[in-house]
């Protein structure tokens, strides 16, 4: 026993002093002239530490007598509130606003002027009067409306618009109100992947590819001459920078000086050619090319799902009821399909679909809201299409994402659901 900790004891500090080895060695060739805010690392250390062992059973049965017996100590999750700040960090965390489609409205939206700290979470799809009751009632310090209550720009706070009478509301209450909106719907696991899950397990795809909000958008190339006048270019470089992230590297050309190659941000490429074209060598040598956005798998909007046991038209309705949890939903039959019509792909777009879902090859369309004429061009091409109202295709995620959040705060902060929420329209 006291040789397998020991043994684990070596292993650890191997593994730890190769790390920093790995890491003293990372920047090798780079150069960053940056401000001192953005050169200095998050040292915040995290809340819990884990470490994955293999079970006995995924060991060679002659290894297994071997595994040292541990035992580890995580530390006591937090019990003390915490602040609006680092709330909506950790739902950043969750889902990154740069996910969110550039028209949307994302984020905090009302900031109480005295802050207090969190200690219940309302989430909801809606902000609606009644929703905004309940959490009066609760003493709700925080509320996470999927839909932006606020969406277009206002010029006045009045009682009469409806949406700014709730802002008011919370502002009074000292009621913060965050929407996430389309974050939720791009995000991998996310509103999405919710919805397309109720069919089953398949082959899922996304429909509309998200990209990285990567910093830097141009990547420039030139030469200099000698390593005094490269250490002068990048001088002037860094001041015309104006301090923000500048990164490049170099190389040694046999017999012609330097090749550089350095990467800047759209707003910092006209002032460094402005600055490179006063130099000769780098001005006959220059050449600038725009780099793309990589693209982040899983992330985007829409889904598109090869199902693994494709169904029928009738147990895909019947699949997708018990998944929003409706009695009825509205469905539409392709030309020539029955409801006895195999469903092998289905694609789906929570909330009104239609734009994404546009020239989309399936044999089912499911989401909440699409017009008359979107809904005949889709059964015209074959494609049945099943649609639950807006909200409905929705709402079912909060539970899901109520799960993901309560994990990562304190015990004393309560994430409750709303009871009041609920889609404005009903089968009459």
């Amino acid at each position: 026993m006291l040789t397998g900790r020991r043994n684990l004891s070596w292993t650890l500090s191997l593994l730890t002093s190769r790390r920093l080895l790995i890491s003293k060695s990372s920047n090798f060739n780079t150069v960053l002239f940056s401000s001192a805010s953005s050169i200095v690392p998050s040292c915040r250390p995290s809340a819990t530490r884990s470490f994955s062992f293999p079970t006995k059973s995924a060991l060679p049965r002659s290894s297994v007598n071997s595994l040292p017996s541990c035992r580890f100590s995580l530390p006591a999750r937090r019990t003390d509130p915490m602040a609006l700040r680092d709330v909506l960090q950790v739902l950043e965390q969750l889902a990154p606003l740069s996910l969110a489609e550039s028209w949307d409205n994302v984020g905090l939206l009302v900031e109480p002027s005295k802050s207090r700290p969190i200690k219940t979470i309302m989430l909801t799809n809606d902000l609606t009067d009644a929703v905004m009751e309940e959490a009066e009632a609760l003493r709700c310090d925080l509320i996470v409306s999927y839909h932006p209550p606020l969406f277009r720009p206002i010029k006045r706070l009045v009682q009469k618009d409806w949406k700014q009478r709730l802002a008011i509301r919370a502002v009074e209450a000292g009621m913060a109100v965050f929407s996430p909106h389309t974050s939720w719907d791009s995000m991998k696991e996310g509103v999405n992947d919710w919805l397309v899950a109720g069919l089953g397990s398949g082959q899922v795809s996304v429909l509309s590819q998200a990209y990285s909000a990567a910093s830097h958008s141009h990547k420039l190339e030139f030469m200099v001459k000698t390593a005094e006048e490269l250490n002068a270019v990048m001088e002037e470089l860094k001041a015309c920078e104006g301090g923000a992230t500048l990164q490049y590297s170099d190389r040694r050309a046999d017999g012609s000086g330097f090749h550089v190659s350095l990467t800047c941000s759209d707003s910092a490429l006209t002032p460094i050619v402005q600055t490179l074209l006063r130099h000769s060598a780098p001005s006959q040598s220059l050449c600038i090319l725009k780099l793309e956005k990589p693209p982040l798998p899983g992330h985007g909007q829409g889904r598109l799902s090869v199902l693994d046991h494709p169904v029928t038209v009738a147990t895909a309705v019947e699949k997708m009821k018990s998944h929003l949890g409706l009695v009825n939903l509205r469905l539409a039959l392709g030309a020539g399909r029955t409801l006895e019509s195999s469903v092998c792909t289905a694609a789906v777009c929570a909330g009104s679909g239609a734009s994404v879902l546009s020239g989309v090859k399936a044999d089912l369309f499911i989401t909440g809201e699409m017009s008359h004429h979107d809904v005949l061009d889709a059964v015209a091409a074959g494609t049945s299409v099943i649609l639950s109202d807006h909200s409905n295709s929705e709402r079912g995620f909060l539970a899901v994402f109520r799960e993901r959040l309560a994990v990562r705060l304190p015990d004393a902060v309560q994430v409750l659901l709303s009871k009041a929420d609920r889609d404005p329209l009903q089968v009459v």
